[in-house]
């Protein structure tokens, strides 16, 4: 059976605005030169963004947002949706008004749908290789400080679904916090005694023993980290549905599927949020 695909959640306005702020002021310095001497304010023009290769879409509403933060006098038009599948030549936005702006945005703006794009593409290969089994994709906090937010959307986006978003969203107890602790059930009892009442407890398992006494200590989630796929299926039949399993480590495009059967409910995947190429993407004048 296929899960739902995830809802593929928007920065909250008040916040994608405070990044665009910071994006453009990094790019822009004080102020761009080039536009400034080469491009009269008073020219107007019309410019179109478009998809050079088959892509899955991320960031556009964010690349949108760019033009119109920039310059509220531009007109701007999404042809496409975050999500969306595109073939190479499709337009994604139009953008009409003062061609100094647009230029001075344009930058910041492909460089966001570029890389969200390339993760959310990466994320539906992946979501692909799985469809089938009732394991679900899911990223990981290995994501470029600063952008986390914008790239645990373009992976759900691509079908993938989020873990945490932040050491706040859930406890995962690893190998370090169960040693401080003297145990897996002494770290998951100390945990559980003062999480908050909906908040998760993970525990990180490399071993069957470890998984058996995470399940007896009643964890919410148990991460198999680098099992192999027989450990996986041991572990599964252990567990037997009480509780969930995610599988973690080292896993590949042509690796994923074979996990998948294994019978675990999620495997996380940090290479998409941190490897996954941007695309080609590319901002034209209208003829």
């Amino acid at each position: 059976m296929t899960a739902k695909k995830p809802v593929a959640w928007p920065l909250d306005p008040l916040v994608l605005d405070d990044q665009i702020r910071a994006f453009l002021r990094e790019d822009i310095g004080y102020f761009d030169l080039t536009a400034t001497l080469l491009v009269d304010k008073e020219l107007q023009g019309d410019f179109y963004m478009n998809a050079r290769e088959p892509m899955t879409v991320a960031g556009i509403a964010a690349a949108a947002r760019v033009f119109s933060f920039y310059d509220p006098s531009l007109q701007v038009e999404a042809l496409v949706a975050d999500g969306d599948q595109v073939a190479k030549g499709d337009v994604l936005l139009k953008i009409r008004g003062c061609a100094r702006s647009i230029l001075t945005a344009e930058r910041v703006s492909l460089n966001i749908c570029q890389h969200l794009s390339g993760i959310a593409t990466v994320a539906a290969r992946y979501v692909k290789e799985i469809e089938g089994t009732k394991a679900q994709l899911i990223d990981s906090r290995k994501t470029t400080p600063g952008l986390r937010a914008m790239e645990k959307h373009a992976v759900a986006c691509g079908g993938g679904r989020n873990h945490r978003l932040g050491l706040d969203n859930g406890i995962m107890l690893k190998d370090n916090h169960i040693a401080v602790c003297g145990s897996i059930t002494a770290a998951v009892e100390r945990a559980k005694a003062s999480v908050p009442v909906l908040t998760k407890v993970e525990v990180e398992c490399d071993r069957l023993d470890q998984v058996a006494e995470a399940l007896a200590a009643k964890a919410d989630v148990i991460m198999l980290d680098n099992m192999s796929l027989e450990d996986m299926k041991k572990a599964v039949e252990m567990v037997n549905g009480k509780i969930l399993l995610e599988a973690s480590g080292g896993v590949r495009l042509e690796t994923i599927r074979a996990i998948a059967e294994t019978g675990v409910d999620f495997i996380s995947v940090g290479r998409i949020t941190q490897s996954s190429p941007a695309l080609d993407i590319g901002l034209d004048e209208a003829e």
